[in-house]
């Protein structure tokens, strides 16, 4: 995903996946859904939600948002029996700052953190060019990619090489697949996401977004 990429509006049809699928493998990188987020009004005027919560393995162990602070004992279970621990988590990326999102960062007090353009370990800051809207690199097939719009500094992460080709773990640039009637009321700046959601558009095979199930991209 190139954010200085063109901005020309996609044609594209949404294949919404079935919460069974959920695992993308790849020679060198796969992608799991741990938990797919969620977000349901209630009749009293408030909703429930949830961000989905994802892992990525191969050289790097990497965890994209951390759920809510509720969450905290599925993580811990989800991540055991993949048969990992906390500090096994090399990178913890939370797409924004929202409370459904990075609830659980407390978890990897080792890890690379990555939170919006914020990039860290410990308490040392360091340059990404997320802010300038240049690519994060992690290695050749992992990628935290600024998409702002639903609030000033999401980032997304791309991983490409995997069965089913690039995969974009989105976090609420798109809140779901069929999101088309609600993004823009949850949004920050509609005009600057509806750009960053173009380019992902242009790039992706595979979305993840921030509260429902994996759907794939087909361009016309």
């Amino acid at each position: 995903m190139d954010p200085d990429a063109a901005l020309v509006p996609v044609r594209h049809q949404r294949i919404c996946l079935p919460e069974t699928e959920l695992d993308f493998s790849g020679s060198l990188y796969s992608v799991s859904v741990l938990k797919v987020g969620y977000c349901v009004p209630q009749s009293d005027g408030t909703f429930k939600a949830d961000g989905t919560i994802s892992l990525i393995r191969g050289p790097k162990t990497v965890l994209v948002d951390t759920g809510g602070s509720w969450d905290r004992d599925f993580l811990l279970r989800a991540l055991k029996d993949r048969g990992l621990r906390p500090e096994d988590v090399q990178v913890v990326v939370g797409t924004h700052g929202h409370s459904d999102h990075i609830g659980n960062l407390s978890l990897f007090p080792a890890a690379l953190t990555i939170v919006g353009y914020d990039v860290s370990e410990g308490d040392t800051y360091q340059p990404s060019g997320l802010a300038e809207g240049r690519v994060h690199l992690m290695d050749e097939q992992v990628s935290v990619v600024p998409t702002p719009g639903h609030t000033g500094q999401d980032v997304s992460v791309q991983v490409t090489g995997t069965s089913a080709g690039t995969v974009l773990i989105a976090g609420d640039l798109f809140e779901s697949c069929s999101d088309e009637e609600t993004w823009r009321k949850l949004s920050l700046n509609p005009a600057m996401q509806e750009a960053s959601r173009q380019r992902a558009l242009q790039s992706a095979d595979i979305i993840i977004p921030g509260h429902g199930p994996p759907f794939r991209v087909m361009r016309s």
